[in-house]
């Protein structure tokens, strides 16, 4: 879990829009397709840890992943929300 004061100045570092905390529901959906080795970042790697969390940017386009409580925050670790569908 991400402090408040943290998320309050954490924004997505390609357009400084808002990031949130993804829901357990979502998190679940992400870590079973990563499991199912059917998921890629947006660098087109395959993603194949776990996540313990994510925050997602406000236009719900990209995750990214938290692990270790610590929030990935590049734009090549961010995993497109579009393979979710």
């Amino acid at each position: 879990m991400i402090s408040s004061e943290l998320l309050a100045i954490l924004v997505c570092p390609e357009n400084k829009t808002p990031v949130s905390e993804i829901s357990e529901a979502l998190r679940d959906k992400i870590n079973a397709a990563i499991a199912a080795d059917a998921l890629k970042n947006r660098a087109g790697e395959p993603v194949r840890e776990p996540i313990d969390g994510g925050l997602i940017r406000e236009d719900e386009q990209y995750v990214y992943p938290i692990r270790d409580d610590i929030p990935v925050m590049l734009v090549d670790e961010a995993i497109p929300t579009d393979q979710m569908d």
